[in-house]
């Protein structure tokens, strides 16, 4: 007789056990058995008896779409998957997938009922962004129903398309909230250089980077020789405060070339460290942060979304933290730098990203291309 065991995930009870494996290597079948001990124990009771009698790949009938994504959620995505991922999900999965398919059966749900879910999506006015989430919970968790899970015997997602959207509105400087150098200075003018905000705000603006690329920067992060920055981490906001994590994809790790204005700023916040260490004493928070308070403390992302706030209205000047990184990019494209070199900046793994996002600039590149053909051929 095969032999398995229950265990607690959450709210809910699971079951697995060991079917045959394949090519060589363990197989384990878990499922959600109830809401208590003693129903998951009589479900895996059953699981086994049907599992052992057929040979075959077993099939819970009365699992809800709901349960199953409750248990990939738990199983693969908390496992697997970074925080920011998990939260997204966790947004995509109530409010854009349960209310439509939560109650069906798994095994009886079609293609078309789960393309019915990108429809009234899109129809609801979601953007393609979000939309692509969807479409990459759905297939994914529907995936791993079929392997490893072995819930069911095919992918039902395979069949499910994106609609097509208008095209025709460009992205511009002011959805991207792209400010002049004129007003960067103006910012610069405004925010005292011990002020925590200052050091992240000339990062940003001089690199591009990130936000949390930015919380996430250390001193080791820094070669003042070959005048470079590293990305190697990014800081995180959890329910408990924050937390390093891995960069937003592998293009995401790179090195940027920067220049004497932010070096000169950073010898000088390094300055302001090591005095305010010896000022604070034994009370000083030490560590290898770069953005850090006047007492060591870490700038979060939490704390830089309320400089923001502030500054903006201080200085009336329109701009979000990350309007730092479009004007960087936006400024070298508008001063002939080529598209390549830009993306390995940003740490786009996709060109195309960096095309669609700076399209506004499409226009003028083109008329400069036509420009020196013309010039070329006097």
């Amino acid at each position: 007789m095969m032999k398995g065991s229950v265990r607690k995930r959450g709210n809910r009870w699971y079951y697995f056990f060991d079917a045959a494996p394949i090519n060589g290597k363990r197989q384990i079948i878990e499922r959600a058995g109830g809401d208590t001990k003693a129903e998951a124990l009589a479900a895996l009771r059953k699981a086994i008896s049907e599992y052992e009698k057929s040979g075959a790949v077993f099939n819970d009938t009365n699992i809800s779409v709901q349960d199953y994504l409750e248990f990939w959620y738990d199983d693969y995505v908390l496992r697997n998957l970074k925080y920011n991922t998990h939260k997204n999900y966790r947004n995509i999965l109530d409010k854009h997938i349960y209310p439509y398919i939560g109650g069906y059966r798994l095994k009886s749900i079609q293609p078309s009922t789960l393309q019915k879910v990108i429809d009234i999506n899109f129809e609801k006015g979601l953007s393609k962004k979000t939309l692509a989430i969807i479409k990459t919970v759905l297939n994914g968790a529907f995936r791993r129903a079929v392997f490893p899970y072995q819930y069911i015997q095919q992918d039902p997602t395979r069949f499910i398309s994106m609609p097509k959207f208008d095209e025709r509105h460009k992205v511009t400087k002011e959805d991207l909230k792209i400010i002049t150098v004129d007003e960067f200075k103006r910012l610069k003018d405004s925010v005292s250089p011990a002020n925590p905000f200052y050091i992240p705000m000339m990062v940003a603006f001089y690199t591009g980077m990130r936000r949390g690329e930015v919380c996430g920067l250390k001193w080791s992060d820094i070669n003042y020789e070959e005048q470079t920055i590293t990305v190697n981490r990014i800081v995180i906001m959890n329910d408990e405060g924050y937390e390093e994590g891995t960069p937003k994809t592998q293009a995401s790790y790179r090195t940027i070339g920067i220049g004497n204005d932010l070096v000169n700023a950073l010898k000088q916040h390094r300055k302001r460290q090591l005095e305010n260490k010896l000022f604070y004493g034994q009370h000083y928070i030490d560590n290898e942060y770069v953005c850090t308070k006047e007492n060591g403390e870490l700038v979060t992302p939490y704390s830089i979304n309320w400089h923001v706030h502030k500054t903006r209205r201080d200085t009336g000047i329109e701009f979000n933290f990350h309007s730092f990184r479009h004007t960087h990019a936006t400024l070298l494209l508008e001063g002939g730098a080529k598209i390549k070199a830009i993306q390995e900046r940003l740490g786009h793994s996709k060109i195309s990203t960096t095309m669609d996002t700076y399209s506004h600039l499409t226009k003028k590149t083109k008329k400069e291309t036509v420009d020196l053909f013309e010039n070329l051929m006097k």
